[in-house]
């Protein structure tokens, strides 16, 4: 088993070739799918398929440009207040209401031409903005470093998997790739968790972690661990902690 404090956690320069990996991958299965599967309700109670990807292009346009991504957060915010939610239910609200009306092959044309672009601008986000504290409304805060380092590819890659599950479409996993957005995710539930563990991740994307040499005993899908932590399954009490996705 892995040493979870022993493992770096995602930088800016590894997280750009797998948010690209990402995107491809999620490109691969939008166009697998047919005007039935667009209409599909998700996990995410207001959002069908259609409404998660108006989401994934709102958030990408945003990475893409600042003036975007301010014209969103100024927004959001307003919304959060009228309606008490928490700020990034207000973000998320502006991307999809401004991007409902579009069909899926524009949503798909247009997250096509701004994916490269998203990912340079999360790449240049200046050493003043990563320090900036972001509440995440789990109860704790993170960097805007860590956010756009490793949470939005995060993002990416459980919105596939919410796609996949909504439309019965096969899920592409590789351990290269998914199994280390999986070991990231392992790292910060480390960091929060706080008490010796030894995990056991089943699947392609799986993998042995534990901190220290005793400590409670989980085995799991990889995919469920992640699903539990991203609170779209019950919780047992060991894994109680959540991590934002």
């Amino acid at each position: 088993m892995k040493d979870a404090t022993t493992i770096e956690p995602i930088d800016r320069t590894e997280m750009a070739g797998l948010a690209n990996t990402e995107y491809q991958r999620l490109f691969e299965l939008l166009g697998e799918l047919t005007p039935d599967d667009w209409a599909t309700q998700t996990v995410c109670d207001d959002w069908d398929v259609h409404l998660m990807v108006a989401h994934l292009l709102g958030a990408a346009e945003a990475n893409a440009s600042v003036a975007e991504s301010v014209r969103q957060l100024v927004k959001g915010k307003r919304i959060a207040i009228r309606e008490d939610v928490e700020d990034i239910d207000g973000i998320n609200a502006v991307q999809v209401d401004a991007r409902r009306h579009h069909s899926p092959s524009e949503l798909i044309a247009q997250l096509q031409e701004v994916a490269p672009a998203a990912i340079k601008g999360r790449q240049r986000t200046p050493a003043l903005a990563r320090r900036i504290p972001i509440p995440t409304g789990v109860g704790y805060r993170m960097t805007m470093g860590h956010l756009v380092d490793r949470v939005y590819t995060r993002d990416q890659w459980m919105h596939r998997i919410d796609i996949a599950a909504a439309t019965g479409r096969e899920l592409v996993l590789t351990r290269g790739h998914d199994g280390r957005i999986v070991e990231d995710v392992v790292v910060e539930w480390a960091e929060r968790h706080g008490e010796p563990f030894q995990l056991l991740l089943d699947g392609p994307a799986g993998g042995g972690y534990r901190v220290g040499d005793d400590g409670v005993k989980i085995e799991m899908d990889a995919i469920e661990f992640c699903l539990v932590l991203a609170g779209r399954l019950d919780k047992p009490m060991a894994l109680s902690v959540p991590v934002v996705f």
